[in-house]
């Protein structure tokens, strides 16, 4: 590990929690989950375009097809978007992806990550008195996986940012 990103030997003891940088949290169970449901919803759609009759009493034509096509690719979109969140730690700071936005933070700017019984996500607490969402750590499914990311994220705060913790 390079020496710049070890904790100082008087302050927090996160030298054992201190990911090597750069480091991508996102939550894996969970993305895997909606894409193979995402492709298996698509795969569903496509193959009742193709197989609903083109005859009989109530035919379906190539316009009807196409709009069920259409159905299964938004529903996979949403899928696919829901599955993006994730929190990449670097050097320079911090970049937060949730579901249609990504911000980027300098490690001075994160004064705190929280990660409270109850919480959806982590959270982080910033120098200018708000609170971001950082979707990419979220305990729902895993929840042992979340707090050894909320952890390692706290502990490159503290090392590389100005602030305490409030994780568990």
């Amino acid at each position: 590990m390079n020496p710049a990103h070890r904790a100082p030997a008087a302050g927090p003891a996160v030298s054992a929690d201190l990911p090597e940088l750069p480091v991508t949290f996102r939550p894996t169970r969970t993305r895997a989950v909606l894409l193979t449901l995402g492709a298996g919803l698509l795969a569903a759609f496509v193959a009742i375009a193709v197989l609903l009759p083109s005859d009989g009493a109530r035919p379906w034509h190539t316009s009807d097809r196409a709009w069920m096509v259409l159905t299964g690719v938004i529903v996979s979109g949403v899928l696919v978007l829901l599955s993006r969140p994730k929190v990449v730690a670097d050097r320079d700071g911090v970049t937060v992806v949730n579901l249609t936005t990504r911000r980027r933070l300098e490690w001075a700017q994160v004064i705190r990550v929280n990660l409270r019984p109850g919480d959806p996500w982590v959270y982080l607490d910033l120098a200018d008195g708000t609170s971001l969402a950082a979707m990419g750590i979220q305990p729902g499914i895993g929840r042992a996986g979340a707090l050894r990311d909320a952890r390692g994220l706290r502990a490159l705060a503290e090392v590389h940012g100005s602030g305490g913790t409030s994780a568990q």
